[in-house]
């Protein structure tokens, strides 16, 4: 049986206590309420998923999410992403990119960039990883990558700009180091 979820405003509640721990403990995904960085799955509180992060396990056959009582499909939660999220289409083959591949991608807002990778868990390790997702014909000045690069170095993160590659379904990586001379 799945677990389920529902839809409140742009976040997806795990309201079931061992269902939140579960989805918490298999991956790292959404965050208990009121805990910043929890190292493990012993808490007692909701389990808070982004949109983009219930979006995934739906996909997945992990959660199923409902609204006012009715089970969404996919679509309809395709298009309620497609309204919180600027380019839903490409931040989501990111994302998903990443979490096939064992990441843990959390927003990257306090960054100012699209996402936070960590390679083991929040609680558990800092994210070495900024996460900026362009499109394949988008243009950045250099002054955006210094301003990204800075804001890395000074957070002890790598600027990574990813390009999704939507006939290939893959993702390009450019990642920035910084040398002091």
């Amino acid at each position: 049986m799945k677990i389920k979820g529902d839809l409140v405003e742009n976040r997806i509640i795990i309201w079931n206590i061992e269902d939140a721990r579960t989805i918490f403990k298999d991956g790292f995904y959404g965050k208990p309420l009121g805990i910043p960085k929890p190292k493990d799955a012993d808490f007692n509180t909701p389990l808070i998923l982004d949109l983009i992060e219930g979006y995934y396990l739906v996909k997945k056959g992990i959660i199923d999410v409902y609204k006012d009582g009715l089970r969404l499909n996919i679509k309809t939660l395709n298009t309620k992403c497609k309204k919180e999220y600027t380019d839903f289409d490409a931040k989501y083959l990111v994302f998903k990119e990443l979490r096939d591949n064992g990441y843990v991608v959390t927003p990257g807002i306090k960054f100012g960039c699209d996402f936070a990778v960590y390679e083991h868990g929040p609680g558990i390790d800092h994210a070495p990883y900024l996460i900026q997702v362009m499109k394949t014909k988008e243009s950045i000045t250099a002054t955006a990558v210094v301003l990204s690069g800075r804001l890395a170095t000074t957070v002890r993160k790598q600027f990574i700009i990813t390009i999704p590659r939507f006939k290939e379904k893959k993702v390009e990586f450019i990642s920035f180091d910084w040398w002091r001379a």
